[in-house]
């Protein structure tokens, strides 16, 4: 026979798996009966449990949210997983501190054959090279910006252009996503003021309360957020309307893939030989992909397509007029 106290974890185990149960699928489930039922679920509130009961048939109860977060229950893998979560994040930038601080409370009240699991698991952040140090984001601030993102009302905030900006200039948005992107986190949202979507970074936003008037939401660029922000960042007009980059070509380099591979962003890397490679890039002009290529220091076979071969033709007259100029 069950003791009260794992009676109650396996029910409260029952009640967080779905949004309702009957009182005779719990006595079924918990193997007692549903005067037994009915005295627990009392016993679950007095502890702090917000659980409601509804009529019906035979009755049932509901595991609702309430104003206090009461201890939670996570079988062996939700926990292995919500570890390894709070260590990716702690790893990171953003609301690194109270991850490292819920990682580490979590990790004390582990059994022992969990902590070693998750303590196997090490996660590092690296960022690229000349990234220097990011900001960390205030977490009150992701509160702000996730509330009057789902409540359709504008924003306004004081945001630095850069870390070396002094002063801050005053922004009007309507907000539409938080997402993040290579280790930062940033906001998507139509910019009142410039009539056009923009993003920021959101470790220098500063939000003002209170917020604006509500807003019927904008279609995104793109349709879809992944969409939106990869044609920002790739360096177009953010109209997200490309799905590809406009200039992409094939060459092959006298260098190892694996020297390749790591500063390929988005291209295609295929080794030939040991120290031969293929590359498959894209930019968004045949110059800029040139240029992109040549930063490997090795001999180059351009594959195609012509335009390339043009492109590597005008940067090599730049550049040996660049070095006339310096020998000068």
């Amino acid at each position: 026979m069950q003791t009260t106290s794992s009676r109650l974890l396996a029910l409260l185990s029952l009640l967080q798996t779905r949004r309702a149960w009957s009182g005779e699928d719990l006595a079924d489930r918990l193997d007692i009966t549903p005067r037994t039922v009915r005295r627990d679920i009392d016993r679950l509130r007095d502890l702090g449990y917000p659980i409601t009961a509804f009529k019906g048939p035979s009755g049932g109860y509901r595991l609702d949210a309430g104003a206090h977060l009461p201890p939670l229950l996570f079988d062996d893998g939700q926990a292995v997983a919500l570890a390894v979560a709070l260590q990716s994040v702690a790893a990171g930038d953003a609301v690194a501190d109270d991850a490292a601080r819920a990682l580490s409370t979590i990790r004390q009240v582990m059994p022992p054959r969990l902590r070693h699991r998750t303590d196997m698991v090490t996660v590092t952040a690296v960022h690229p090279p000349g990234d220097g140090d990011v900001s960390q984001v205030d977490p009150q601030t992701f509160v702000d910006l996730s509330a009057a993102i789902h409540a359709h009302v504008e924003l306004r905030f004081d945001y630095a252009q850069g870390p070396a900006t002094a002063a801050e200039e005053p922004r009007r948005v309507q907000p539409h996503h938080l997402v993040t992107w290579r280790g930062r986190w940033y906001l998507a949202a139509w910019d009142l003021d410039r009539d056009d979507w923009r993003t920021f970074r959101v470790d220098r936003i500063r939000p003002h309360t209170p917020t604006g008037p509500r807003f019927v939401p904008r279609q995104l660029p793109g349709g879809t957020v992944s969409a939106f922000i990869t044609d920002r960042f790739r360096g177009s007009d953010g109209t997200g309307t490309g799905t590809d980059w406009p200039c992409r070509g094939e060459v092959i380099l006298d260098v190892p893939a694996t020297a390749v591979a790591p500063f390929a962003q988005d291209g295609i890397v295929e080794a030939l030989a040991p120290d031969r490679c293929r590359l498959l890039l894209g930019s968004w002009s045949w110059n800029g992909l040139a240029a992109a290529i040549g930063r490997f220091d090795a001999d180059i076979e351009v594959v195609g397509p012509p335009e390339l071969t043009s492109a590597f033709a005008q940067l090599a007259t730049r550049c040996a007029k660049a070095a006339a100029t310096t020998a000068l």
